[in-house]
């Protein structure tokens, strides 16, 4: 009994210990995953900037290489927040702005100095620019074998497209899916840069997976991306529907192509809900608790998910004379009732005050060039226990330009020459 006693204690006194521990641990912040990575990016416009802004959440230095003068293109998309781009100040906080002339001698020297101090090299420039610049992946990783390199392209590095131009929305027609959006009249763009965003993403996750392997192996992996080839997995549901079943999925506006009923309907006082049944025991009781209308739950018309498909028309008027017998509040509330999943179809007003942001602190400040107000700014989506993401200024163009060089181990007579024969730009004076 005593040895039993002692076990338990002895059990006991072990979870506490441990419970403590972890409590302590949970109470201080770990270091950020990515602290002691350097990345260089030669990046403009969504895709390349998106990969590289979450590695530097993570920690990651990122040094952004610019344009003397103008910097990155997309600097310059609009003048909506406080005189900057939306683009840019989403995609480019917690960056070090680098300007440099990488056509010029001297500027491709003082690159081939920060690539050599890197462990991440990321570029997004136009087809063949990396090629003639000496930027090739299997050249650096040749020079530098333990550097992570990431190629993000339109079309890919070969093939016969190679050599295109690829903007999000070309991206968005060559892979079909705009022939999946919009109405039965009318194609209609994704309203964000979905294929931009997709590369970024593929983008990201590859570096972080070369990374890994960097460490775990040795050896560093090229990586390398295409907004046609994200996009593209994107698009592999409708393209296995088409492939098999022999049409595509048509385009049907704000309802879904193989799915009903699920669409937006609207309610007595003009307040429009989406819903979506998925599956049989929602269909059962979307009739009994929201239509009222038990006998239609085993009505082959709609009994199954493909039989409420292609008796779609029917189906939608009998959710939308019930939506119109009623209040937003109490389609809502039966809604509810049953199970249903739905949602208001809100405005980009509406999401920025939605309580799934505010009451879970998801919005952050983060500071902008030039003493603009700070912005707020959405706190990254994957979150890491003990760990806060790094959320730091925006730069401004070619803010730490001198530091840099100096980093590299160029004098003030260096910078002044480099400045004065427009290696780096006039504001890399002001850093």
């Amino acid at each position: 009994m005593k040895r039993e006693t002692w076990s338990r204690e002895s059990r006991n006194r072990e979870t506490w210990d441990r419970e403590t521990r972890d409590r302590r641990e949970s109470a201080v912040p770990h270091p950020l995953p990515l602290t002691g990575v350097t990345v260089v990016s030669l990046e403009q416009a969504v895709a390349a900037p998106f990969a590289t802004r979450q590695l530097a959440d993570l920690g990651a230095r990122v040094i952004k290489v610019e344009r003397p003068g103008g910097g990155d293109f997309a600097r310059r998309y609009d003048t909506t927040v406080h005189g900057h781009a939306s683009y840019f100040v989403w995609l480019n906080r917690s960056k070090e702005s680098l300007t440099l002339d990488v056509k010029s001698a001297p500027g491709r020297e003082v690159l081939r100095d920060l690539i050599a101090s890197a462990d991440v090299f990321v570029q997004n420039l136009a087809p063949g620019a990396a090629v003639r610049l000496g930027l090739a992946a299997e050249r650096l990783q040749a020079r530098h074998p333990s550097l992570v390199t990431c190629t993000v392209s339109g079309y890919g590095t070969s093939g016969s497209w190679a050599g295109r131009k690829a903007y999000d929305l070309l991206v968005q027609c060559e892979t079909g899916l705009l022939s999946l959006t919009g109405t039965p009249e009318e194609a209609v763009r994704v309203g964000i840069s979905v294929a931009d965003i997709a590369a970024g993403m593929y983008a990201y996750s590859g570096i972080l997976s070369a990374l890994y392997t960097r460490a775990t192996t040795g050896r560093a992996p090229a990586v390398e991306v295409s907004l046609f080839d994200a996009l593209a997995e994107w698009m592999s549901q409708p393209a296995y529907y088409t492939r098999y079943g022999g049409t595509q999925p048509p385009r049907v506006g704000a309802r879904h192509a193989t799915v009903a009923p699920y669409g937006v309907f609207i309610a007595r006082d003009g307040q429009e809900v989406l819903l979506s049944v998925q599956n049989e025991p929602e269909w059962a009781a979307l009739c009994r608790v929201f239509l009222g209308r038990p006998d239609l739950v085993d009505d082959p018309r709609f009994a199954t998910g493909s039989a409420r498909v292609a008796h779609r028309e029917e189906l939608d008027a009998l959710v939308a004379a019930r939506f119109a017998a009623l209040d937003g509040r109490e389609a809502v509330a039966l809604l509810d009732a049953a199970a249903i999943a739905h949602a208001g179809v809100n405005t980009v007003a509406e999401f920025l005050e939605h309580p799934a942001l505010t009451e879970r602190g998801r919005w952050r400040d983060v500071e902008l060039p030039g003493g603009a107000p700070a912005v707020r700014a959405l706190v990254p989506p994957a979150g890491l226990s003990g760990v806060s993401p790094r959320m730091d200024p925006v730069p401004d163009v070619g803010e730490h330009t001198e530091r840099i060089l100096a980093e590299l181990g160029r004098g003030p007579g260096d910078i002044a020459l480099l400045r004065a024969e427009g290696v780096i730009g006039p504001e890399a004076a002001r850093s």
